[in-house]
C-alpha cells in the first residue's frame, strides 16, 4: 500500500518566510506545487504524513550554542560530522509552524526534539531515537512512500535511506524536492537511487507508473 511523506515545509526553510534556513526555490510558487500535489495525492486516496523539525533553544545543532563557532562550521559530535546550523524551527515559535493545514496528514510527526542530537531523517535521530513514524506506518499496512519536501540534501536524503533500511519501498519526487545546495541535491538523488530507491521526475510520472 501506497504512503507519502511531506518533509519540513515550514517558515525557517522557505523563502516565502524569509526563515533561517530557506533554501533555494521555496517561494510561493513551491508552497502552491506542494498544496496541488497534496491535492492530486488525497484524490488519489493515498495517506499523507508531515514532517516537522521541532528543536529546543538548546539544540546542539544550533551555531549559537558552541562559543567561538560560526554558523556552517563543522565539528565531530558522538563521532559524526557535524555541521553547525543557524537557530531553526524552535520549538513554540512561528517560523517552525507548518505551512501546510495539519488536518490534510494523517499525523504530523515531530522530530529533533531530543537537544543531544540532531535529527535529519523522520525515522530517528543521530542517536537511535526512533520517531513514531516506523510504527504509524507498519501499522497502517504502508510497504511503499513517495517522500518530497525540504531539504533533498539533508532530511529527505536521510528520510528515503531509513526507509530502505527498514524494508520500504522508497520514490521521491524530484520536482517536489528543494535542496541546501545543488551539487550536494544530486549526490543525494543518486545516492537514494543507488540504494534502490526510484527517483520521479513528478508527481504524474509517479501516478501513471503505480497505478495509483
Amino acid at each position: 500500500m501506497n504512503g507519502a511523506i511531506v518533509v519540513d515545509i515550514q517558515g525557517d526553510f522557505t523563502q516565502l518566510m524569509t526563515g533561517a534556513l530557506a533554501v533555494p526555490g521555496s517561494g510561493l510558487d513551491y508552497l502552491h506545487k506542494i498544496n496541488k500535489a497534496i491535492d492530486q495525492i488525497k484524490g488519489r486516496g493515498i495517506p499523507l504524513w508531515a514532517s516537522q523539525d521541532w528543536h529546543p533553544a538548546n539544540h546542539i545543532s544550533f551555531y549559537t550554542n558552541h562559543p567561538g563557532k560560526i554558523v556552517f562550521d563543522k565539528i565531530v559530535l558522538q563521532g559524526k560530522e557535524q555541521v553547525l546550523w543557524p537557530p531553526h524551527c524552535v520549538q513554540g515559535t512561528s517560523n517552525a509552524e507548518l505551512l501546510l493545514y495539519p488536518h490534510l496528514f494523517e499525523a504530523v510527526v515531530r522530530k529533533g526534539q531530543d537537544y543531544r542530537f540532531d535529527s535529519y531523517s523522520c525515522f530517528q535521530d543521530d542517536g537511535g531515537q526512533e520517531t513514531e513514524l516506523n510504527g504509524i506506518l507498519k501499522q497502517g499496512g504502508i510497504d511503499h512512500l513517495i517522500i518530497f519536501g525540504i531539504a533533498t540534501d539533508y532530511c529527505v536524503l536521510w528520510t528515503a535511506l531509513d526507509g530502505l533500511a527498514r524494508g520500504y519501498k522508497i520514490g521521491v519526487i524530484q520536482n517536489l524536492c528543494r535542496g541546501v545546495d545543488p551539487a550536494t541535491s544530486a549526490q543525494a538523488l543518486a545516492e537514494i537511487k543507488e540504494k534502490g530507491a526510484i527517483i520521479f521526475e513528478d508527481l504524474d510520472t509517479f501516478l501513471t507508473n503505480s497505478g495509483s
